[in-house]
């Protein structure tokens, strides 16, 4: 039997009404953020950055492919990998369908990761995908924007991501994956290797020729990307977690469709 209330719809009502209340502080609260977040400067990027593409070598500026502003997913897939981190896959398992809406309303959308662009085109087709994704694997792109470390930076012990120093490689392992063990053992790495490469996004904006940045979030500030997770905190055991869970989503089996 449950150990959960149970209550009469009365008292359902009741506890509903009180949590719509802050509810809607909440989304009020998210309206005030996001306002926040498009009031930050811009910074000029005066760096020439090129990826490889499905089509050929590209700029930055060439990426927004004819919009004002660009929003990028910095999908851990590192060149060592033999397949993109399995928290990745599962956020962009909703790329496809919010890409083509995001495209006709004047934001290009793309995923970046350093793994060659080969190994980015193989594991786009396993997995069903159509979103744009480059490489960046011949760019200081992913290190300038901190979603990628080098040997030295993990050894050092000084390892910047999400606005601040994370002092040990124990400690960069359990911010950058919840999972460190087994996630890399899914990308064919070990830890170090997996963990040279972090999730973030970032927004860019073009302004008569020039580029700029405009806004960057890691960790839990990706937390809303995740659209299975904004489903799991409404279902009545909420995330339920307790260790890994998910996987890529053609690695499931005896699943009831």
């Amino acid at each position: 039997m449950t150990e959960h209330k149970i209550g009469t719809r009365e008292d359902w009502l009741a506890a509903r009404l009180e949590l719509l209340k802050a509810e809607k502080e909440l989304t009020r609260r998210s309206d005030e953020l996001a306002q926040r977040r498009q009031m930050l400067p811009w910074v000029p990027i005066d760096k020439e950055y090129h990826f490889e593409t499905d089509t050929g070598t590209a700029s930055l500026a060439d990426l927004f492919r004819g919009r004002s502003q660009l929003l990028v997913y910095h999908f851990m897939f590192g060149p060592e990998y033999t397949g993109g981190c399995p928290a990745c896959s599962a956020i962009a398992d909703g790329f496809n369908g919010f890409a083509v809406h995001l495209e006709h309303h004047d934001v290009a959308f793309i995923a970046v990761s350093r793994a060659p662009i080969a190994a980015l085109q193989a594991y786009k087709r396993r997995m069903g995908w159509t979103f744009t994704w480059v490489s960046s694997l011949n760019s200081d792109f992913n290190y300038d924007f901190n979603t990628s470390f080098t040997e030295e930076q993990q050894r050092s012990g000084h390892i910047d991501y999400n606005y601040r120093t994370i002092g040990q490689l124990a400690d960069s392992a359990k911010v950058l994956a919840d999972s460190p063990r087994e996630f890399a053992a899914m990308t064919g790495t070990d830890i170090p290797t997996y963990t040279r490469e972090a999730p973030g996004m970032s927004a860019f904006a073009l302004s008569d020729g020039v580029v700029y940045h405009t806004y960057s979030a890691y960790a839990r500030g990706l937390d809303a990307l995740w659209g299975m997770y904004q489903w799991l905190d409404r279902a009545p055991k909420g995330r339920n977690e307790t260790g890994p869970w998910f996987r890529r989503h053609d690695e499931y089996t005896n699943v009831s469709r």
